[in-house]
């Protein structure tokens, strides 16, 4: 599609250009104007015609192929819904009638993974609201958030240790995109955390406080860290989209991010909340 578009604006642009040449001659030699000011005003009402019938010929196209990418993510969407709640219901069903400890763990493995496909399922769904402007905030008890997160993620990294501090705090915020960027800090705290199998957490006074005691990152890296597809080790798993996703929800939901980190020592990551 993009092939073909960029051939019918370079034949565009040739055509164009022939006719102002044309255009211009007619009205220099055939009609002989020779007003400087209305041959500039005729050049310039020619390149603005011109101008609008190339945006319309270059943005419908491409305006398509975004509408039928959305609507296919929401097909998708809708699709995938179905199987995963009825894989949930049958574990669900399936569970009750197990004895063996070895059965209930590979039924217990895959809720896990059907857990995981779920939480995937309210990523693209936020990220599709997100882009039509749909997002829901509420008032959220971010104790309450954080307790949950931290249990879905203890599935994910059962050997990880979480030393959780939390007082009860309200904000009014988007619970969605909160969830997923919380469980993105944990998620790097956790693949940064090398060794030491211990990540704290601790939510005190409308701030919110996530520290690793791994690797660490030094004060250049910290400089390029919000930077997309940037890792500052190549041997940890992942995209490196994470952290540009997290300061850009913070920027648009008014969230102070710091980040405190040392080389060998660990990293703190920083989230001031308004007070409610």
């Amino acid at each position: 599609m993009f092939r073909n578009l960029r051939i019918i604006v370079f034949v565009y642009y040739l055509l164009t250009a022939i006719s102002i040449v044309t255009i211009l001659y007619y009205f220099i030699e055939i009609i002989k104007i020779e007003n400087i000011l209305l041959l500039l005003l005729i050049l310039l009402c020619l390149i603005a015609f011109a101008g609008i019938i190339l945006a319309k010929l270059s943005i419908d196209p491409l305006v398509e192929h975004v509408t039928n990418l959305q609507n296919l993510s929401k097909e998708t969407l809708y699709e995938l819904n179905l199987p995963i709640s009825t894989i949930m219901t049958n574990i669900h069903m399936l569970k009750k009638n197990l004895n063996s400890d070895k059965d209930i763990k590979r039924i217990s493995r895959i809720e896990n993974a059907c857990e995981m496909l779920q939480q995937r399922y309210n990523e693209l769904d936020y990220m599709i609201k997100l882009q039509s402007s749909n997002v829901t905030y509420e008032i959220i008890n971010l104790d309450e958030l954080l307790k949950s997160r931290v249990e879905f993620i203890k599935h994910i990294f059962p050997h990880i240790e979480f030393d959780l501090l939390v007082e009860p705090t309200q904000i009014y915020n988007d619970k969605v995109g909160l969830s997923k960027v919380i469980d993105n800090l944990i998620d790097n705290a956790v693949k940064y955390s090398q060794n030491i199998h211990k990540i704290s957490i601790k939510l005190q006074d409308s701030a919110l406080y996530i520290q690793d005691y791994g690797c660490g990152i030094d004060e250049m890296e910290l400089l390029r860290i919000f930077d997309d597809y940037y890792q500052s080790n190549e041997n940890i798993k992942g995209f490196g989209i994470g952290l540009g996703m997290v300061k850009r929800f913070c920027d648009t939901n008014n969230i102070v991010l710091k980040f405190r980190s040392k080389p060998n020592i660990g990293t703190v990551v920083i989230l001031k909340f308004k007070e409610n």
